[in-house]
């Protein structure tokens, strides 16, 4: 069920990922929902993106790269194939349900935060071995260029975005 939310809330949101889409395309039993998930929907995405955020966040560090920015460069592209494979559907985990209820639903924005904090954690963890002084403030400049590279990418359907962040991503680090 928490695979089948992050699909639909991956492609259409929030309000894309109705309860009866969700049974239906993790083929559970609709009482398996109400057992597993007794806080209902709210409950069934926090977990969803919180699922995400740290698959994404175990991706930040199990990486093997030279530096920080090869790693990110490796982030971009396989963020950039997944977005590709799936059509222009599939961005950032988080992003679309952040966007949709950040101010909103007090619940599933702090899940949201934590995830976005984990992952900027990873990144600040990353740019430290590195030796960057300003390690704070470069993973918070690179996370959002990494957003916004997701986000241009779907919305133009080219990769050619995450090829500009990469490009920049080498000059700043």
């Amino acid at each position: 069920m928490l695979d089948a939310t992050l699909e639909l809330i991956e492609s259409g949101g929030y309000f894309g990922a109705g309860l009866n889409q969700v049974v239906a395309a993790s083929g559970a039993p609709r009482g398996s929902l109400y057992y597993h998930f007794p806080d209902g929907k709210d409950q069934l995405v926090s977990e969803s993106v919180t699922r995400a955020g740290q698959d994404i966040a175990a991706m930040i560090t199990r990486l093997e790269a030279f530096d920080t920015a090869d790693l990110l460069i490796q982030l971009l592209d396989l963020l950039g194939d997944r977005l590709e494979q799936s059509e222009w559907r599939k961005g950032c985990p988080v992003a679309t349900v952040a966007l949709e209820l950040a101010a909103s639903n007090d619940a599933v924005q702090k899940v949201c935060s934590a995830a976005y904090t984990s992952w900027e954690a990873a990144l600040h963890d990353r740019l430290i071995s590195d030796g960057h002084p300003d390690a704070e403030d470069l993973a918070t400049t690179v996370l959002a260029l990494i957003e916004g590279g997701l986000l241009l990418a779907r919305t133009h359907r080219s990769r050619q975005p995450l090829t500009r962040v990469s490009r920049m991503i080498k000059t700043l680090l």
